[in-house]
């Protein structure tokens, strides 16, 4: 089991940040996130969540015009800005990611089913990326508020990848984190049968 310091890490006292340091965050850290996540459970193994690390000022200035008013000095500040998309197309890589069966099989010709399992799993993976950067020692800004299309053409053009959401990576500034919101009770979310 974890020690209390590590929930607090992941869990407790993580915090979604609006501001960042002027610290930087490595390739190799970015590797290491992305070598945690890869292990994220998806059902038949199908992994479709595809990411873009956007480091330089010219990568974040693309993204700049898509991004809501309220979300664009917080995300061009960050050391790091992660697209999650998921491929629409995932189900071309299952003769490698599950060969002891016929997966591709499943999707091919099924929308529906693709599109379910893309975003589902693909969300999924966003998740495991925000606690991989935690786990890490990093901090997370995941967010929407920004415009899908127009980001899905500025870097998904020609592509079957379609974007979910952004998330900001690096040493948070804790003069920009707000009052922590309240959480539901457990009777109010939850029950056990």
């Amino acid at each position: 089991m974890l020690a209390e310091k590590d929930f607090d890490l992941l869990f407790n006292k993580a915090r979604t940040y609006n501001g960042w340091k002027d610290k930087p965050v490595t390739k190799d850290q970015i590797e290491k996130i992305y070598d945690l996540v890869k292990m994220a459970p998806t059902s038949a193994n199908c992994s479709p969540a595809r990411f873009l690390f956007l480091t330089t000022d010219e990568a974040k200035a693309r993204l700049k015009p898509y991004l809501d008013e309220g979300n664009v000095k917080k995300t061009m500040a960050a050391p790091v800005v992660t697209i999650i998309g998921h491929d629409m197309e995932f189900y071309e890589k299952l003769p490698k990611l599950f060969p002891h069966t016929d997966a591709k099989s499943w999707f091919v010709g099924n929308d529906d089913l693709i599109k379910q399992t893309a975003f589902r799993n693909g969300t999924l993976q966003g998740a495991y990326l925000i606690m991989a950067i935690r786990a890490l020692g990093l901090d997370a800004g995941p967010m929407s508020g920004f415009d899908q299309e127009g980001v899905n053409k500025e870097f998904f053009a020609g592509t079957s990848v379609k974007a979910n959401f952004l998330c900001s990576i690096g040493h948070g500034d804790p003069e920009s984190l707000y009052p922590r919101a309240p959480r539901l009770d457990f009777d109010e979310a939850a029950e056990i049968l």
